[in-house]
């Protein structure tokens, strides 16, 4: 299959520009090819560059693994491209790599300029991702890469796109990132808010007496503790989701919750999921809690009867305790902080149990767990309905990126529009 950019006669086979080679894993029982001084790039590196250019990537390998493996070493100068889990991620590299069998290493011959094609192949992505074949994950094939046409303007021409692009669109990062940061203030915004209120209360003249938990501090004088066991129950016992009664209620995964918000972003059923492990059964008002990763903050509202995966815990509160105020509560600062420590003791970050049930938290009166839950949906309304406009300009910034570059490499812009 052949995709082509549509640049006019001008146009040549990537076979033609680059040499195309895969890369390999060395063994991975084998310690002495590993931990060397060569660069050895992944997908996985790929996904976490904060710009263009591979300087240094997460493993390296030795000159042993390097000969064991049989991959080539590609110059400083030449690209990289992901050949699955995604397919097209696309950087150039800085010094001289190899890389895993994820990648193709795309060597430039005389009269490329590595910038164009680097900006040519993220316009070209999308096609990319449409060759991708098989039946486990898609994978694009080395033969269906170097088949690409891509445009082949003169190397002057090229400098000069390049320049231009590398111009505008860092003018056009600079200002994502302005409102990404803008963005990461009114998150440190809403959860300073959550957590002042959760544990502190409206009344800030209120007396205040010790919790009892190094983790929580001080709280409110009146406020009564509670053993978290006594006042929360922890669903046990799991469904089998491939029961007739269970494939078609919302099934609920950390990834369906965004972090820190407590907010369901989509929803699937079991049968949409193809769900097959068992889980819980939640009751509309439980409070859902992601046990792993406690550091992301995914806690959300049941607003049905629905199902839970199993990385979750399935909490019901009993009547001294507001589902909305549990569910802050679990989002407030003091105790994530006390999660991520708690986390921290086992290889995968994970809150056991155990530990949870054996918690004291606050229990205020109903009559002011309701205050505090309306304070928290105010402010949190207001601050999310700023977020929300800075993502709007964020989402139109990155279209205006992806606009310009398909315009560029496509030739439809006038030489004379990308002169300084």
């Amino acid at each position: 299959m052949t995709i082509t950019i549509p640049v006019g006669p001008d146009a040549r086979r990537l076979r033609f520009l680059f040499d195309t080679t895969s890369g390999a894993t060395p063994s991975s029982g084998v310690d002495q090819y590993w931990d060397g001084d060569i660069n050895w790039v992944t997908p996985e590196d790929l996904g976490k560059l904060p710009d263009r250019y591979v300087r240094e990537t997460r493993r390296r390998i030795t000159e042993d693994g390097y000969k064991n493996c049989g991959v080539s070493l590609a110059s400083s100068g030449s690209i990289v491209l992901s050949k699955r889990a995604p397919i097209g991620q696309t950087a150039i590299l800085a010094v001289p790599a190899t890389c895993n069998q994820g990648c193709f290493l795309l060597t430039k011959v005389d009269g490329v300029d590595e910038r164009f094609y680097y900006y040519a192949l993220i316009y070209l992505r999308p096609a990319l991702e449409a060759l991708g074949r098989g039946s486990t994950f898609m994978e694009l094939s080395g033969d269906d890469l170097r088949s690409v046409a891509l445009p082949f303007p003169s190397e002057e021409r090229q400098r000069l796109i390049a320049n231009y692009l590398d111009r505008e669109t860092a003018r056009i990062d600079g200002l994502i990132a302005e409102k990404q940061h803008m963005l990461a203030l009114l998150e440190e915004k809403r959860a300073a808010l959550i957590s002042r209120v959760v544990t502190r209360g409206l009344d800030h003249n209120a007396p205040l007496k010790p919790s009892g938990q190094e983790w929580l501090g001080e709280i409110p004088a009146h406020w009564p503790t509670t053993k978290f066991s006594w006042d929360v129950f922890i669903s046990e016992g799991q469904v089998d989701p491939e029961d007739d009664r269970f494939t078609e209620m919302i099934l609920v995964a950390p990834n369906h919750i965004e972090s820190r918000t407590g907010q369901v972003t989509y929803a699937e059923t079991s049968a949409d999921q193809g769900a097959i492990s068992g889980k819980y059964l939640c009751k509309q008002g439980d409070v859902l809690y992601s046990k792993i990763r406690p550091a992301l903050r995914k806690v959300a509202l049941a607003e049905e009867d629905c199902l839970c995966s199993a990385d979750m815990y399935a909490l019901r509160p009993s009547e001294r305790l507001m589902p909305e105020y549990l569910q802050y509560f679990l989002l407030s600062e003091d105790f994530s902080t006390w999660a991520e420590l708690e986390s921290a003791r086992v290889a995968m970050p994970k809150i056991n149990r155990e530990t949870l049930s054996a918690i004291r938290i606050p229990v205020p009166p109903l009559e002011e767990q309701e205050r505090i839950v309306s304070e928290i949906r105010n402010g949190t309304k207001r601050i999310d309905l700023q977020r929300k406009a800075v993502r709007g300009s964020v989402e139109l910034l990155k279209e205006r990126r992806a606009a310009l570059i398909t315009a560029a490499v496509t030739g439809q812009i006038p030489p004379g529009q990308m002169q300084f």
